[in-house]
């Protein structure tokens, strides 16, 4: 059963949220949050498996919010506003998902399980918006680097950078797929990363991946 919170500031749309989510026979809804500082409090109280976080809400937006249960729960961050600055503050806060408020029902639920299983989630939308702000953002060489990552992993991490699933990167490196989860997973080990959307941060704040490449 996956355990999920959710965190908006209108109820109508809590409430909607909530019977599509415990429609589904894997899927609980735990609890709700109206203000930034209730989802907080919900989540370090049920300790849910998933996050719906909404971005502007009262007394804290939804991206301190993520910041400070980035430990505790995934984020799949669901807006209306599909803003450069929303998307990058939200992953950098440590969200692993976001998606827009008019996303079919389907692709929701789809993207809860996404998220709860360890993936990375954007709406292709965003996708895009993202590149075009880490273009905009001079890079930000790390501290580590990527100094103690293979030359395989390197291709693999520039895949994930570009939007391509594990089974796309496999094809592309002519691998298995569990070849690919290996270096997947010892990409975050070594860069300390929670998921794969801060492996999508690192390949472009280390300079490894830009727009043009």
């Amino acid at each position: 059963m996956i355990r999920v919170v959710v965190a908006d500031d209108q109820a109508l749309l809590r409430g909607s949220f909530k019977v599509l989510v415990d429609s589904e026979p894997d899927l609980e809804v735990v609890g709700e949050a109206g203000t930034g500082v209730e989802a907080v409090s919900v989540v370090l109280e049920q300790r849910p498996d998933v996050v719906l976080m909404d971005v502007r809400m009262p007394e804290m937006d939804g991206i301190e919010a993520t910041r400070r249960i980035r430990d505790v729960a995934r984020v799949l961050v669901v807006t209306m506003f599909d803003l450069d600055a929303y998307v990058y503050d939200a992953l950098r806060a440590g969200a692993s998902g976001f998606l827009l408020k008019d996303t079919p029902p389907a692709d929701l639920l789809a993207a809860i399980r996404v998220v709860a299983s360890g993936e990375a989630l954007l709406a292709p939308t965003v996708t895009r918006r993202l590149i075009e702000e880490f273009t905009r953002i001079p890079a930000q060489p790390r501290v580590k680097g990527l100094d103690g990552v293979t030359e395989r992993e390197r291709e693999v991490l520039v895949l994930i950078a570009r939007g391509l699933s594990n089974g796309e990167i496999a094809a592309e490196l002519q691998v298995t797929l569990a070849t690919v989860k290996t270096h997947i997973t010892r990409l975050l080990a070594k860069l300390e990363a929670r998921d794969r959307a801060q492996l999508v941060i690192a390949a472009y704040e280390s300079g490894l991946v830009s727009a043009a490449g």
